[in-house]
């Protein structure tokens, strides 16, 4: 585990300014990466209604933020060679991503999507407890049971708690981690660890970047995932310049 800096609200801002300005830099290729996911969003999403998976929708769309740090990764690299100054092209970007399956990176990945499976099975699991004798088909009689009856507003309860939760514990193992290993020459555990010290050190100030982050995101999805386009790429490149305040100055 590595030493970690107190952060404040005064750092969200600066990170979020220093994202911002990130953004602006290379607009395309950030807004690229945003694109990407939202593509991939929707397309998870109509698999659900294609396999006829529509219980899934909403988890789905809620989950998906879990998954964001991750996709994020060339984002981080932009901002890192932004921020020392250095030019860089589309094959350097995706070079340095394509790179990161031979680096502790691959294992913080299986990280993030094995909680969001868990996720995806408790729902699952809360849905056949709760809702195993209301009947609804299709879609819109999935919402109007899960928002006008005693047994939906139990389901949305129970899922609620359980979502933040485990959003509170991934956000807690990768805020700083997916960045700081790609800055760094350390391993999975260590970064986690850091972290996990991040946010111990600043928990207020931490949780309502998580909230942040959290309200953003699924405001994006609205509609058609657009605004994963812009605030993607934003709250990635912020990402990093929280993480550079957060840990101090890289070994590297």
């Amino acid at each position: 585990m590595h030493e970690v800096n107190k952060i404040d609200a005064e750092d969200i801002a600066a990170a979020l300014k220093a994202g911002f300005s990130d953004f602006l830099a290379r607009p395309v290729m950030s807004g690229f990466f945003g694109l990407f996911y939202a593509i991939f969003g929707l397309l998870f999403v109509w698999s659900l209604v294609w396999l006829g998976k529509i219980w899934m929708i909403i988890p789905a769309i809620v989950g998906f933020p879990l998954v964001a740090p991750f996709a994020a990764a060339g984002l981080y690299e932009m901002s890192r060679r932004l921020q020392k100054g250095e030019a860089f092209s589309w094959s350097d970007i995706l070079t340095v991503m394509a790179d990161q399956r031979k680096r502790e990176m691959g294992w913080m990945a299986f990280v993030t999507l094995f909680v969001f499976w868990v996720w995806m099975y408790q729902v699952r699991l809360w849905l056949a407890i709760i809702l195993q004798d209301v009947p609804f088909s299709g879609f819109d009689g999935f919402l109007s049971i899960v928002f006008s009856t005693p047994e939906g507003w139990t389901f949305l309860a129970v899922g609620t708690v359980a979502g933040a939760i485990l959003s509170a514990v991934l956000f807690s193992l990768t805020v700083v981690a997916m960045p700081m290993l790609l800055d760094r020459e350390t391993n999975f555990v260590s970064a986690m660890l850091t972290s996990i010290a991040v946010v111990r050190e600043s928990p207020v100030v931490m949780l309502g970047w998580a909230a942040i982050i959290s309200v953003t995101m699924i405001l994006s999805m609205v509609p058609a995932f657009i605004g994963l386009v812009f605030a993607l790429p934003i709250l990635g490149h912020t990402t990093w310049h929280l993480y550079q305040r957060a840990v101090p100055v890289s070994e590297k």
